[in-house]
């Protein structure tokens, strides 16, 4: 071998003309024969450049895969390599290789595919002198799939789980890394541990070991199910499907890798590309780190001296399937939790349950309770379950059932179903204590399941049937969502599992449901107790009509009727809004799932009534009482004390709420200049949620419940309304919406609880025009007209790096507009520019300031380099910080 890339114990001790018995022939400069470990390869054409833009040699890269074999092999063992060679460098032609060809040595490795109309020879990499005939070869990149070959070249299940997180047009490492903790949170509720890996190319791919016990088309459903989970948590980011022209601006998650037929680049292999980039396993904190970018060969060799592999846990978990202590779904965190489990599942340790819950946690460090005595089992009364919502990156749900003394659970990533044609997936964890079913609070970030769990239901349950690893059976009471016959089943079929059967089940809501109201109170009529009685109503703004007003519940001692609600203790000032997620497309919603509400044009607000006073409060905390002092009426309407949702809006001559009129009541604090504002310009308070009433804590109640408590406490007249949710299906209520002129429509899930300080996907809003909330940090100045003054303002969106610039606006000001925005602008003057990249048109003439102030646009469409098209200027957003401007 040559002196720039020594191969083997006796090539390492000196030159390549030194390698033992080995015979050096030919050119010095084209042939090589070298020992390495104890096989002879002759090695051709080492000073050739693969890689015109760095320089590096065909040398380099042998030397490279040489050193890098010891951690890269664990990750290829045993699997058929497909290869991609670049025989006269990346500039040049891509042979892509899946046989063994006829001039490789006899003592490379091989298996058998057997195909309808063909057979392939697949190589084998397990040692390093294959390793290093490939890299002779030219074959830069290796390709493999997540399963391996039997010891007689059978195939096994797949010992590994891949997700694909590959950026479209427009989009980035950034994005996929957004993607990725998303995903690392439905895979954390599953049991699995997901180790990140950037691919050398433009993503990022998600490895987590699996126990081998589930088949390639499981594996594919349960990734598939997981991409379509993370499609539905984030549609404005995420794409699941195949379609490539669907791919602008999103990030595909492909799930495909997991087909028996597919391959996946191989964790530190090189890239064909223009630099010699590395599939590189990477930290979850690197990822959130500023400047993430793809690792070259140099950089990551230097990694590994220091770290070692990052994805050895995958590793290791995959080459432990078959042998008796080999883990289940979540084998590759611990091997204290792979004893640990594998003792509960036969009876070790006292046949305790519980061992496995507590091998995962640090009673230290997470508030959960770990409770260190062997669980007993409860014979005080019906059984119990708990459904718990993650409130992290991304939600899922915990279902949990008490049996035999511990909650069994199953994570849902996309939650109970409602309705008997469609089945969720249902994954089983590790077994709970029974004081899980109370627990609510926040897990630390790097603790496992880290993230915040609050209660989304729980109760008692009848139990039908419970055969253990096939089939459940049962009938919950739930307080909040009141009674439902669920099954679950596992999804290799009942009775054809084998012990210790791999964790995917399906959760199923039976056709034949009971009674809902068989406890005394329908779920559905939770609140409505006390509702006031069909009267006249009156006119929103929107056009429909208010709920009944002729009357409402007066505080009589116990004050109004709420069921299933617990006693609040949260501070007013503490309390944030839900913030609805922008849909995409034309989502298809059902009505029984989803109730619409018009979108208002004005400010968002929480008002809090203490003995008929009333306090205002802007989604940023805010103090909004003085400005809108016509809404304390909100004091003598509510006939309890509460917190409230809604929207301040000023209405136009036609009756609908207009934002721009409403500029003129904003930001003024002087009760003169207020007074004359509101003589000029009245507001209302529409109301559409409450998070407490009469000292009754709310947000954990359902949409329905909340509505219908507002209703009830509410008696709507003059500033004060209670508009509507719409009576019909959505395309309806956006026709309505348009014909009327509002904004859109927002749809908002009816089993959906209050997400304080969140934004969720339970609320979406569709709008009939884009509207994006902005940083203003510069301007420019003006010509004719507005000569001497500002023509137009530079705009930007925050992001992880920085102010990003998404253009200037220069249209929809009033003049007056204009005076006031100079007087706005002009004590935030700086010198330089706050946006990471203005291109030099926009920035010649520039007056930067500092970026404090938002405003909002309304605009046709975003371009290809992301820049706002057509934007027109709407006015200030001074209930938004920079801080809550994200990319619409």
């Amino acid at each position: 071998m040559s002196p720039e890339a020594r191969t083997g114990p006796e090539a390492r001790t000196g030159s390549a003309a030194r390698t033992g018995s080995a015979a050096r022939t030919g050119s010095a400069a084209r042939k090589t024969t070298v020992l390495v470990g104890d096989r002879r390869l002759a090695l051709t054409n080492l000073d050739k450049v693969l890689y015109p833009e760095t320089g590096t040699t065909k040398g380099r890269v042998v030397e490279y895969y040489e050193r890098v074999a010891p951690w890269m092999i664990p990750h290829v063992k045993d699997r058929p390599v497909t290869r991609k060679r670049w025989a006269n460098g990346v500039d040049g032609k891509v042979f892509f290789e899946k046989n063994l060809p006829d001039s490789a040595p006899d003592w490379v490795r091989h298996h058998t595919i057997e195909h309808s109309d063909h057979d392939n020879e697949y190589p084998i990499v397990d040692d390093l002198p294959t390793l290093v005939w490939m890299a002779q070869q030219a074959a830069l990149e290796l390709h493999v799939p997540q399963w391996r070959f039997g010891p007689r070249g059978g195939r096994q299940d797949p010992d590994r789980l891949v997700l694909d997180l590959d950026p479209g047009e427009g989009v980035g490492l950034a994005e996929c890394v957004e993607v990725a903790v998303a995903a690392r949170e439905i895979l954390h509720g599953m049991g699995l541990d997901p180790y990140p890996v950037t691919s050398g190319s433009k993503g990022i791919h998600l490895y987590a070991a699996l126990d081998g016990r589930a088949s390639t088309d499981q594996v594919s459903e349960v990734a598939h199910e997981l991409a379509r989970a993370l499609e539905q948590d984030l549609p404005d980011l995420v794409l699941s499907s195949m379609s490539r022209a669907e791919r602008r601006g999103k990030v595909f998650v492909d799930w495909s890798q997991n087909n028996g037929n597919k391959t996946t680049i191989a964790p530190y292999s090189l890239r064909g590309r223009e630099r010699p980039t590395v599939a590189a396993p990477r930290t979850w904190e690197e990822l959130t780190e500023k400047g993430l970018a793809q690792l070259t060969l140099d950089e990551v060799l230097e990694r590994l001296q220091d770290h070692g592999d990052l994805l050895h846990p995958v590793a290791a978990g995959a080459l432990s399937v078959g042998r008796p202590d080999a883990g289940h779904w979540d084998s590759d965190r611990t091997q204290a939790a792979n004893d640990a489990e594998r003792e509960a599942r036969t009876g070790g340790a006292a046949n305790d349950r519980l061992t496995t819950y507590r091998s995962k946690r640090d009673a230290s460090k997470t508030p959960e309770p770990v409770p260190q005595d062997a669980p007993t089992v409860r014979k005080d009364g019906t059984p119990t379950f708990v459904i718990q919502e993650h409130h992290a990156t991304r939600d899922h749900y915990d279902f949990r059932l008490e049996h035999d003394g511990v909650l069994v659970s199953w994570a849902l990533p996309k939650g109970e179903p409602t309705d008997p044609g469609k089945n969720h997936l249902a994954v089983m964890t590790e077994d709970h204590p029974l004081e899980y079913g109370t627990f609510e609070g926040t897990i630390p970030h790097d603790e496992y399941g880290g993230g915040t769990v609050t209660l989304w239901d729980d109760g008692t349950y009848d139990l039908e049937k419970w055969r253990e690893g096939e089939e459940v059976i049962v009938t919950l009471h739930g307080r909040t969502n009141g009674n439902r016959r669920l099954a679950l089943l596992h999804t290799r079929g009942r009775g054809k599992g084998r012990e210790g059967d791999e964790k995917n089940w399906l959760i199923h809501r039976t056709k034949d449901q009971p009674d809902p109201g068989a406890d005394g109170t329908r779920s559905e009529d939770a609140g409505r107790a006390s509702r006031p009685a069909a009267g006249g109503g009156r006119t929103t703004p929107g056009g429909g009509r208010t709920t009944p007003g002729g009357g409402r519940t007066t505080h009589d001692g116990g004050g109004p009727r709420i069921a299933r609600a617990a006693e609040a203790d949260t501070d007013p000032v503490e309390r944030r809004t839900m913030q609805a997620t922008l849909a995409t497309g034309a989502p298809t919603l059902d009505p029984a799932d989803w109730a619409f509400e018009m979108k208002w044009d004005g400010v968002r607000a929480l008002a809090t009534v203490r003995d008929g006073v009333v306090s205002l409060r802007s989604r940023n905390g805010n103090d909004l009482t003085a400005q809108y002092p016509e809404l304390a009426e909100l004091g003598e309407r509510a006939g309890v004390d509460g917190v409230f949702d809604g929207e301040v809006v000023a209405l136009d001559d036609r009756g609908r709420p207009s934002f721009q009129l409403l500029q003129n009541r904003m930001g003024l604090t002087k009760k003169r200049e207020v007074a004359a504002a509101r003589a000029q310009t009245p507001v209302r308070f529409l109301l559409f949620d409450v998070l407490e009433a009469d000292g009754h804590e709310l947000t954990r109640l359902g949409y329905e419940h909340r509505r219908q408590a507002l209703e009830t406490v509410i008696d709507a007249g003059g500033a004060i309304e209670v508009p509507p949710a719409y009576d019909g299906d959505l395309a309806r209520a956006l026709a309505d919406s348009a014909e009327r002129g509002l904004e859109g429509v927002v749809a908002k899930k009816r089993s959906s609880r209050y997400a304080e300080g969140r934004r969720s996907e339970a609320w979406l809003k569709l709008k009939h025009h884009a509207t994006q909330e902005v940083v203003v940090a510069g301007w420019k100045p003006g010509s004719g007209r507005r000569e001497g003054g500002i023509g137009s303002l530079l705009l930007g969106i925050p992001g992880p790096d920085g102010l990003r610039y998404v253009g200037k606006v220069g249209t929809g000001f009033r003049d007056r507009d204009l005076d006031e925005i100079a007087d706005v602008l002009g004590p935030l003057a700086r010198q330089d520019s706050p946006f990471l990249d203005v291109p030099r048109p926009d920035a010649r003439d520039a007056r930067w300031v500092d970026p404090e102030r938002v405003g909002e646009v309304q605009f046709a469409e975003w371009t290809a380099d992301g820049r706002l098209r057509q934007p027109s200027w709407r006015g200030w957003r001074p209930d938004k910080a920079p801080g809550d401007v994200v990319l619409e």
